[in-house]
């Protein structure tokens, strides 16, 4: 596990699974992804979703294995998907975004005063890196599930879609779906490695050293881009 420091002092924990591992070499995600540009896109999505300072997020990646027994215990749903969340705050907790659900306003208990150094944490975020390169292998990627693109795109599509969810963002609802995916664009353009959800290629989406993940390791003490 590895730990990367995000704006506003938080930091993410970013965990491989085993079975992930073979999956995220260059040869299969079709460009160089680093740990680091993964850090800087759940980073992004938190800022703008305006989570706490000095936050923890925690991300996972994982197989379909992982996330068919996660989305069974915790969804009640059967079979793999690519994303899930498990958020740790309440929406409440995030400034208002278009199309978010306005309850009735219910004085709910005080914060609860954590201990000094003591850091809030915002929740997990688990992604299927095995079906994030088939979706986007088979043209399933992308905001609407039809994009064919780099598996690396597709990732850090999940990985920003999931610290949303994380924030109190859903797309049940069109308006703030709509809202979502337009946020989601913004982020992944400023990411450089694909213009929004398009999957049309960016400024960012060749030519990039290998390091971590680029050449089939995964050192997050020593490897360029690790954690600090």
């Amino acid at each position: 596990m590895g730990r990367h420091r995000l704006p506003d002092d938080r930091v993410l924990d970013l965990e491989v699974l085993p079975a992930a591992a073979p999956l995220l070499r260059t040869s299969v995600l079709g460009r160089p992804l680093r740990r680091r540009d993964l850090a800087a896109a759940v980073g992004r999505a938190l800022h703008a979703a305006g989570a706490p300072a000095r936050a923890a997020v925690g991300l996972v990646l994982a197989d379909d294995a992982t996330l068919a027994g996660l989305n069974a215990a915790h969804m009640g749903h059967e079979g793999a998907t690519d994303v899930l969340s498990f958020p740790l705050l309440p929406p409440e907790a995030y400034p208002p975004h278009p199309g978010m659900a306005a309850g009735p306003a219910v004085a709910g208990p005080p914060p609860f005063a954590l201990p000094p150094r003591v850091r809030p944490q915002v929740g997990e975020i688990v992604v299927s890196v095995e079906r994030a390169v088939a979706q986007a292998r088979d043209g399933r990627g992308g905001w609407s599930g039809g994009t064919a693109w780099d598996p690396a795109d597709e990732l850090l599509l999940l990985a920003t879609h999931g610290a949303l969810h994380l924030c109190g963002w859903d797309h049940a609802d069109p308006v703030e779906g709509a809202a979502m995916r337009a946020l989601e664009a913004e982020l992944l353009a400023a990411a450089g490695g694909a213009a929004g959800a398009t999957g049309r290629a960016g400024p960012g989406g060749a030519g990039r050293g290998r390091d971590g993940w680029s050449d089939g390791t995964f050192d997050p003490l020593t490897a360029p881009g690790g954690a600090v």
